[in-house]
């Protein structure tokens, strides 16, 4: 016979799932609302300055906001809490600076935009608008993985909030590294129309979007025997589809390959594309 304790137990997970999203559903209201008001001033800016990049901006600050606003509305314990809103700030406020310094100040609209306005024509307006505003659902559904790692009410540290910690101070370090060697790449002009192969990029096509991911495996890990710990795994799972299905790493490898021909083609056979390889492939 099968263990009678399967289906309680997922019974029990589903119902205090329930329970921290009715618990967060006021605050998860009102940042939808906010979020959809700060989207629609964030459109009619890009209208102005014709640059869709803004809306990059709105959902990584409010995926921070409202995560640190969580903390105040926590049933759980308050160090801990302070603990992961304080982690989602500080990534919050880096990727946000970032943005504006790589991106919105480089004067030229990021190249994803351009072909989405190209693909709106005539209504380009119109379909930025929907693109902007359906941001604020992104808003909350990346909210809620950190709820859990919040509103975890173990009076005490743990072994796994320590490891959470680590990995997510080792990722937020390896996206800033990955960040500036990229950087550095491009700002010297013998390597225009390269593709840079140095440091992290040498281990993986894409070493910032993998330590991106890894930082949301780390709240998964602060979150460990929370009761509705599960919803956790919503941020990882999340970001992995959106990086590698939808609007990150798709989109960069057409416009590397129409950019860099052979030489990006030669990398996409020798460097894996998201999961860094440990080791160097030996010389022949």
């Amino acid at each position: 016979m099968g263990d009678s304790r399967t289906p309680a137990l997922a019974i029990r997970k589903i119902k205090s799932s329930m329970n921290l999203l009715t618990q967060f559903a006021p605050l998860l209201l009102q940042g939808l609302i906010g979020a959809f008001i700060v989207f629609v001033l964030l459109w009619a800016l890009q209208w102005i300055r014709r640059d869709a990049g803004w809306v990059d901006v709105g959902w990584t600050a409010g995926v921070g906001i409202l995560g640190a606003a969580a903390v105040f509305q926590t049933q759980g314990w308050q160090p801990r809490a302070c603990l992961v809103g304080t982690l989602i700030l500080i990534w919050s406020i880096r990727l946000v600076a970032y943005i504006i310094k790589d991106r919105l100040c480089s004067g030229e609209e990021d190249s994803r935009y351009q072909t989405l306005r190209t693909y709106f024509g005539k209504k380009a307006q119109l379909g930025f608008f929907f693109f902007f505003t359906s941001q604020s659902l992104l808003v909350v559904l990346f909210a809620i993985p950190l709820l859990p790692a919040i509103n975890h009410s173990t009076p005490h540290w743990t072994l796994f909030d320590g490891l959470g910690t680590l990995l997510w101070l080792a990722s937020m370090g390896g996206e800033w590294l990955a960040d500036w060697q990229l950087t550095r790449f491009r700002r010297n002009p013998t390597n225009r129309g390269k593709v840079c192969r140095q440091g992290l990029w040498s281990r993986s096509r894409h070493p910032n979007y993998f330590f991106e991911w890894l930082q949301w495996v780390a709240y998964c890990l602060i979150a460990y025997n929370a009761p509705a710990a599960f919803l956790s795994l919503l941020g990882p799972i999340a970001i992995y589809l959106f990086l590698m299905k939808l609007t990150g790493i798709p989109h960069v490898e057409r416009e590397a390959l129409r950019k860099r021909g052979e030489a990006y083609a030669a990398y996409q056979r020798e460097v894996p594309i998201f999961f860094p390889r440990l080791f160097p492939i030996p010389k022949t």
